[in-house]
């Protein structure tokens, strides 16, 4: 039988978290793409084994572990050393949370995935629909300057990094605004839970 999965995104500061949250309480199982990244190159990993094959052991930190300070340097300073380390995990990071989804015990799945506008969708051809937490960029900053306590400067910078909120919504099938409260959220969540739990018995009924 196949599984509904939800692909959830949203830019940086939008609340992917709060709404994640939000599906959890409601018994739905979330797949993190960030947590799945770093297991991707946890010590001890095929990951990791990559990893040091391709650059080197000056990868990796006192502890074994993979040095992220150096190697965040490396590939902002040399987009081919990005392109490789991607090609390393991002594959790694879509089968698990596609194995995550699948496994779920709950009507149907989430995969958070921060950058999925970035990446594209069609490279998570196995993703149902996509689920844009949407803010306006003016509430987003807002929210990014008082979470980080950064300046407008590196705030612009870290939000212009990203894709455009026009391009996340481009790829939507569901929007949730997440422009007012918390229980604001929820309420929305709440619905749409409801709706993910009806198309996901439509699809336990096909043959």
């Amino acid at each position: 039988m196949s599984r509904l999965i939800i692909g959830l995104t949203g830019g940086i500061a939008s609340g992917k978290t709060a709404a994640t949250r939000a599906f959890e309480a409601h018994g739905i199982v979330v797949a993190d793409a960030d947590l799945a990244a770093r297991e991707a190159v946890a010590v001890g990993s095929a990951g990791l084994e990559a990893v040091v094959a391709r650059f080197g052991a000056g990868a990796l930190a006192a502890d074994g572990g993979l040095d992220r300070r150096a190697m965040r340097e490396r590939i902002f300073a040399d987009p081919e050393a990005r392109t490789q380390l991607e090609a390393i995990i991002h594959p790694r990071v879509r089968e698990a949370l596609r194995s995550a989804c699948e496994a779920a015990g709950s009507p149907y799945a989430i995969a958070a995935i921060p950058l999925l506008a970035e990446g594209g969708r069609a490279a998570y051809p196995w993703l149902h629909r996509v689920l844009v937490i949407d803010v306006p960029v003016a509430l987003q900053m807002d929210r990014l300057l008082a979470r980080d306590g950064i300046d407008h400067t590196l705030a612009t910078r870290m939000i212009s990094a990203q894709a455009s909120r026009d391009a996340r919504l481009a790829i939507a099938d569901d929007v949730l605004p997440n422009d007012a409260t918390l229980a604001a959220l929820d309420a929305r969540v709440a619905a749409l839970d409801q709706r993910y739990r009806a198309l996901a018995a439509g699809m336990a009924l096909q043959p």
